[in-house]
């Protein structure tokens, strides 16, 4: 019983973890055959940056649950197997929120663009395709979406 306890709160955590990439090259289905406003412009300036996605707390819950199940069931009876279980479970929850914030982290550019009417415009996406300054690029805008393109 503990086995499949652990093994459904592992997943659990595994699934928190996953985010969607901001890539400038992935669009979300509902983002399909929608008009985009495009303009032009040159590539100003590239500069590294993290995109972190909000925590969901999941990693912390999990661990939790996972080192206070360990410690508690490991250690004596009683009081001791009480006191071992709080503490794994603080400790897990601890590593969890730091396995979670690391899994959400990415990298990430900042694109600044200088469109042909002279205006200056910066967007942030995952660094999945490289960009140098000079370089002549797309902008798509969609709503609130603008990515940057070859």
């Amino acid at each position: 019983m503990k086995t499949a306890l652990t093994l459904v709160l592992a997943a659990a955590a595994l699934a928190g973890c996953a985010t969607p990439p901001h890539s400038g090259s992935v669009y979300r289905s509902y983002q399909t055959q929608n008009e985009q406003i495009v303009r032009m412009g040159i590539v100003e300036s590239v500069r590294e940056v993290t995109i972190a996605n909000r925590d969901t707390g999941t990693g912390t819950m999990a661990g939790a649950a996972l080192g206070g199940i360990a410690a508690g069931s490991n250690v004596g009876g009683g009081n001791g197997s009480a006191a071992a279980a709080i503490a794994g479970a603080l400790a897990g929850g601890i590593i969890g929120n730091r396995i979670e914030a690391n899994a959400n982290n990415r990298k990430g550019f900042e694109i600044t663009v200088k469109l042909d009417n002279g205006e200056l415009r910066a967007i942030t996406q995952e660094a999945d395709e490289l960009f140098q300054p000079g370089e002549r690029v797309r902008l798509l805008s969609a709503g609130r979406t603008t990515r940057v393109t070859h």
